[in-house]
């Protein structure tokens, strides 16, 4: 049945039809509001609520760096679930957000773009669906200083 299941996703893609649901999906960023070039911009891709936003120690994590530049980034295939992103443009790059008296320094975005407040976002607020079609999330970058 599941040999089955996979023959006849294969075909589709052959053939130029929709993938099942339960495969894998691409998924990318288009970045808007870059203040800069410099540095890097460091994505933390996460499903697991408790390690969102920042993706230290979660198993599943998409953890990586892309050049600061606008246009669509590919962070590759992800399986159906509910996923959230949180970006930080790495601008004197050594590798964390820099803060002033907990306000950050460095550019901030966050899937879904939900309001800032105080501190990041719930990931309830910043996450998306990937079930069945292609994902782009289209994230705003934040500058508070």
């Amino acid at each position: 049945m599941k040999g089955r299941l996979l023959a006849a996703a294969a075909a589709a893609i052959a053939l130029g039809g929709a993938a099942p649901p339960d495969l894998a999906q691409p998924v990318s960023i288009d970045l808007t509001g870059l203040r800069s070039t410099r540095g890097k911009v460091l994505v933390c891709l996460t499903r697991l609520p408790d390690h969102f936003p920042d993706c230290r120690d979660d198993p599943d994590k998409r953890h990586f760096a892309v050049a600061p530049r606008g246009g669509e980034t590919p962070l590759g295939m992800l399986a159906p679930g509910s996923y959230a992103i949180a970006i930080i443009h790495d601008e004197n790059g050594n590798g964390r957000l820099d803060t002033f008296a907990g306000i950050p320094r460095e550019g901030v975005g966050f899937s879904r773009n939900p309001a800032l407040r105080f501190g990041a976002p719930s990931f309830r607020a910043a996450s998306f669906p990937v079930a069945g079609a292609p994902v782009e999330q289209d994230i705003r970058l934040k500058y508070f200083l």
